[in-house]
This record gives C-alpha cells, sequence and structure tokens, in this order.
C-alpha cells in the first residue's frame, strides 16, 4: 500500500501585512492515505507560479519565506524596468518588520529528520542558511513601500557579525527564531536574530536563548546597482534603543577598521612571527626530529568545488548566501572531524564579510584548513578552522575571494577523557605565520 507524502506550511499574513507578527510555523506532515496508490507529485507543493521561486533550492523554512512575502514580490514583479526609485520614505519601528519562524520538531517526524545530524542535534548548517533566508525576508520587509510604481531595490548580506553557540540545539524539542531590524544607516540595516529553544528545565527566558546573529544587509538600486537610500527606523521600547545604540557602536567599529591603514611590521611582529614559524621550519628542515604533537598547516587542508547553480540564486539571480553559509560551516566541520579524530562541537563563526558576489554558472572552490589551535585550557581545547570561497572563472583564467569564514570547534569531554589529544598546528610559511597572527589579533579584539 503506498503512502502519500504531502508538506504543508502554515503561516499568518494579511493583505496589509504580507509578513504578519504571528510565527511562521514550518511544518512537514506525513498523511497515510488508504484511498490508492496514485503516483507520488513531485511538484505538488509548489502552489505559487514558477516567476515567484527564483531557485527552486529551498529548506522547509526558506519555503515557508518565501510563500509569506510572496504577495510583495508579486506586486513587485510587475514594476516595469524603467520606474522611477522610491522618493519618499518612511519611518518604521522595529516591531513592523520583527517576524518569527517555529520548527516544531516535537511532532513532526519529516520536518526533525530534514534537520537532524547523526548525534540526534540540529545540522547548524542548515540553521545558518535559514538564519540568512529570514534575515532576508526581514529586510525586504522593512524596506517594502506601498508605492507599487516605484521600481524595487536590491537587498544583499553584506556581512555577519560573530555568532556563539551557548548551548547545543536537540532536534525533538521545538524551536523558534525571531527577528527584526534593529539598525538602519543610510544605505544599510542591521538585523537581530535570536534562535530560542525552551525546555522544562528553563525557567529564566534569557536561558531559552542559543544563539544570537547580526546580519548587515545592503541596498543596491536595481537599475544602477549603486546604493540606494532606505527606510529609517525609530525604537520605541527600551530594549530596542538598547539594539539600536550597540550596532551603532558596531557599525562605528567597522568603519574605523575598514579607514585604518596597514601599519609597519614592526619588531615585536617580526619576534611573533619567527616563533611561530620556528617548529614549521624543524618540520621542512629535519622532519624525523620534528614535534610528534604537532602537525603542518598544509596537511590539514581539504578542499571541495562545485558549479553554482540556477536552483540555489536568490530572488536578485545571484547565489544565496546561505548556501555558501552551509557549504563552508559543511567542510569547516568536516574539516575539524579529520583532524581531531572524533566528531567535533561547533563553538562559534566569527565575523563574515561576503566580498564578491557569486553567481549562477560561477566555477566555486572551498579550500579549508585547521589554521591553529588553542590548548592551554585541557578540558576545552579549540580547533579553529579557516574555509576561503574562490569564484574562479576557467574562460577568463581568474580566481578571486569571495568569501572568508572562521570556525571554531571543540570535542566531546567524552572523547579527551578517553585519551584523545588534540595535537597543535603549525606554520611553514611566511604568510601562513601572518594569517595565524591576523585571526589571533582579531580574536583578542572581539573577545
Amino acid at each position: 500500500m503506498a503512502q502519500r507524502f504531502t508538506q504543508r506550511r502554515i503561516f499568518s499574513s494579511s493583505k496589509s501585512d504580507p509578513i504578519a507578527s504571528d510565527p511562521v510555523n514550518v511544518v512537514s506532515t506525513v498523511n497515510s492515505s488508504l484511498e490508492g496508490s496514485a503516483p507520488l507529485d513531485a511538484g505538488s507543493s509548489i502552489r505559487k507560479p514558477i516567476s515567484l521561486w527564483p531557485g527552486m533550492y529551498h529548506s522547509p523554512v526558506t519555503n515557508a519565506l518565501w510563500e509569506a512575502r510572496s504577495s510583495i514580490f508579486e506586486r513587485l514583479s510587475d514594476v516595469p524596468e524603467n520606474a522611477p526609485r522610491q522618493s519618499e520614505l518612511v519611518t518604521k519601528t522595529p516591531s513592523k518588520s520583527r517576524t518569527s519562524v517555529l520548527y516544531k520538531f516535537s511532532d513532526d517526524y519529516i520536518l526533525r529528520e530534514q534537520y537532524r545530524n547523526p548525534w540526534n542535534e540540529i545540522r547548524l548548517g542548515k540553521l545558518l542558511e535559514d538564519l540568512d533566508a529570514l534575515a532576508g525576508t526581514i529586510s525586504f520587509k522593512h524596506c517594502s513601500s506601498e508605492d507599487s510604481s516605484t521600481r524595487p531595490l536590491i537587498l544583499v548580506t553584506a556581512s555577519v557579525d560573530k555568532m556563539v553557540l551557548r548551548k547545543p540545539i536537540p532536534v525533538d524539542t521545538d524551536l523558534t527564531i525571531v527577528g527584526a531590524v534593529t539598525w538602519v544607516g543610510r544605505s544599510s540595516m542591521e538585523i537581530q536574530l535570536e534562535v530560542m529553544q525552551s525546555s522544562k528545565e528553563t525557567s529564566d527566558p534569557s536561558e531559552a536563548v542559543a544563539l544570537t546573529a547580526n546580519f548587515t544587509f545592503v541596498a543596491r538600486d536595481s537599475k544602477t546597482g549603486k546604493s540606494a537610500i532606505i527606510n529609517q527606523i525609530s525604537p520605541e521600547t527600551e530594549k530596542e534603543k538598547l539594539l539600536w545604540n550597540e550596532a551603532e557602536e558596531r557599525n562605528k567599529l567597522r568603519k574605523k577598521k575598514k579607514g585604518e591603514q596597514k601599519k609597519e611590521i614592526n619588531d615585536e611582529e617580526v619576534k611573533r612571527l619567527n616563533e611561530l614559524l620556528s617548529e614549521g621550519r624543524v618540520f621542512c628542515d629535519m622532519p624525523a626530529l620534528a614535534d610528534r604533537d604537532s602537525i603542518l598547516i598544509k596537511d590539514t587542508c581539504l578542499q571541495n568545488s562545485l558549479m553554482c547553480q540556477p536552483q540555489q540564486r536568490n530572488i536578485h539571480g545571484r547565489i544565496f548566501g546561505g548556501f555558501l553559509m552551509r557549504r563552508a560551516f559543511e567542510l569547516a566541520f568536516a574539516t575539524a572531524y579529520s583532524f581531531a579524530g572524533s566528531a567535533p562541537c561547533f563553538v562559534e563563526v566569527d565575523h563574515v564579510d561576503f566580498l564578491k558576489p557569486v553567481d549562477v554558472g560561477n566555477f566555486l572552490r572551498f579550500n579549508s584548513c585547521v589554521l591553529y589551535t588553542e590548548l592551554e585550557n585541557p578540558a576545552q581545547p579549540m580547533i579553529n578552522v579557516e574555509v576561503v570561497a574562490h569564484v574562479m572563472r576557467p574562460e577568463l583564467r581568474s580566481s578571486e575571494v569571495s568569501n572568508k569564514f572562521y570556525f571554531t570547534f571543540t570535542v566531546h569531554s567524552d572523547a579527551l577523557k578517553n585519551g584523545l589529544k588534540i595535537r597543535n598546528v603549525v606554520p611553514a610559511t611566511e604568510e601562513e605565520a601572518r594569517r595565524v597572527i591576523e585571526r589571533m589579533d582579531a580574536e583578542t579584539e572581539r573577545s
């Protein structure tokens, strides 16, 4: 007897507010059908015209978000190319863009299976992908205008601030992501997302927060490609004002760092370089005498390559940023796994800048390595993994760095109790040593 599988995505919306404040419920259910053995329709869950689905590469949550904002997209898809840009800006409150997504893991088996990793926790790569999708939806909502005669904006992910996992996220308990625009500049905005998972032991609401993420989006004119002015924001509550002030400080710090000139190498930095390279030189010149508890950076490397397909594009025709984050995370996880010899535990992802756009048809290569380890705390050694994404164009014989990702992992305490030992990682070249120092200094500044 055949079983019929259907997917339902339930969300609240209205004509005046395409994405209502009620949670977007991400639901995937199995219905046992005893009425017959009709063949499964692989496209039966797609209820919108194909023009509303620019890229079919979606998780259940991105499907729900696409449908939730489809009324805005329908209106914008009818705007002619030569339409004027938005002239009148409005000031919105954070509550106008606030959106939440509910994962009913506790009673939805198929949804749970789509997000479960081999250790019965959530697949963090898919979660990062969903966070980017939700941030995009929130930015889309904040910048939307009731004037259907003006041309739409192009909204892209510019950067993601450091994300620290506060606690493991099991996949058998309901999960909620809540986010809103917290700060707006001239053509950029910051969106804060909170991943929350409550349990019977959780009494304090703050204890339910498993992860906080701050995404920065920038707006571009869809015709000229230049930066575009966006709607401003007016925080109302004390918390919203606090979040605005924190985001303002982060923005000032980013501008300050961007404007800083590269400083000359001083004697102290030369000393640090030589100290880092001392063991690496032994590996290169006298490998038989090298420290057996150390390993060269180049011996921890992994890589993978892929063609960017149309199914992975966003509404602007470029590769979905969340897809890149997921692929980078999964390669970083594999790198840490093959290095440590035990399943790693994700700790944090450092600040990510999206340097170059990635287009459909691009040849994308991810290179990863363990950049350095932190062994000062034997109970929780840290494994710092670097992933660099290159956009290659063989016809033009060109290769450009699109993104750099920095992930930190540790290992389970049980593995350490059973005798697992994490090795020290050393650079063999001056270029590698500079990368290590740069990352160590960045970590120190943000701690």
